[in-house]
């Protein structure tokens, strides 16, 4: 186990002590199957605060033209659950993370809502054991890049609540959502469509009627504005990427 953390430790490109870094990667599935065993959820709130405070502290830094709600959705973009657990992903994180045997017949390793939770965690663990100035450094090697990746940034956004705000500026009537479903209860695919004042503006597909509902959200904005869909190079993407 100690090789495989050191493995762990060498890929994110830090130093915590054993002890810490074996809660940070404890979730409390396996915690509660387990007496006596810590889980991470401590950690993880210790982590979401470093990593708010330094994400912030950049952007207000970087982008000095740069207005409040601007920077406001460009911080909800790198640290939304969505980013966070990508990066965990392309670090390989998810193998280490200990579960509890439901999680595990779930693949909760990939969960992207689990692998946000323990990069928080590591983040937190890291801030106590190298302090504030190690957290600080291995958060921005994460996020600087993310910040110039419009395609990123795009993808983090809050659309739903973008939508109506749009909405309520351009009197364009009360946004609704109407939701089809197809397929197996184990492997459901949805399509939404976005309404505003009961007319369609932009549809989306997702894996979840949440996820489709944003997608939707997100193609209306865009249809209402003007803009277009790019990836990280500026390229267009089709509707529903």
């Amino acid at each position: 186990m100690a090789s495989d953390h050191q493995d762990l430790l060498q890929r994110l490109g830090v130093d915590i002590d054993a002890e810490t870094l074996l809660i940070a990667l404890t979730h409390r599935s396996y915690a509660y199957e387990h007496a006596g065993q810590k889980h991470n959820e401590r950690l993880e709130f210790l982590g979401d605060s470093v990593l708010g405070l330094t994400v912030t502290d950049e952007i207000f830094t970087r982008y000095p033209e740069r207005s409040e709600g601007d920077l406001a959705k460009i911080r909800a973009s790198v640290v939304s659950t969505r980013t966070l657990a990508q990066l965990a992903r392309e670090r390989g994180l998810g193998e280490f993370i200990r579960l509890g045997r439901g999680e595990i017949r779930t693949n909760g390793h990939d969960k992207s809502s689990i692998l946000a939770d323990t990069m928080e965690a590591v983040i937190g663990a890291l801030y106590l054991s190298q302090g504030l100035d190690a957290a600080r450094a291995f958060v921005l090697r994460m996020i600087v890049p993310l910040l110039e990746d419009d395609f990123v940034i795009r993808e983090g956004r809050d659309w739903k609540t973008e939508i109506q705000e749009l909405a309520a500026m351009r009197g364009m009537g009360a946004v609704t959502y109407e939701v089809e479903g197809t397929g197996p209860d184990h492997n459901r695919s949805f399509t939404a469509s976005c309404l505003l004042g009961g007319t369609v503006h932009g549809t989306g597909p997702g894996t979840s009627k949440k996820e489709a509902e944003r997608r939707a959200a997100e193609s209306a904005y865009s249809a209402i504005t003007g803009t277009t869909r790019t990836d990280g190079h500026g390229r267009p993407l089709a509707d529903g990427r």
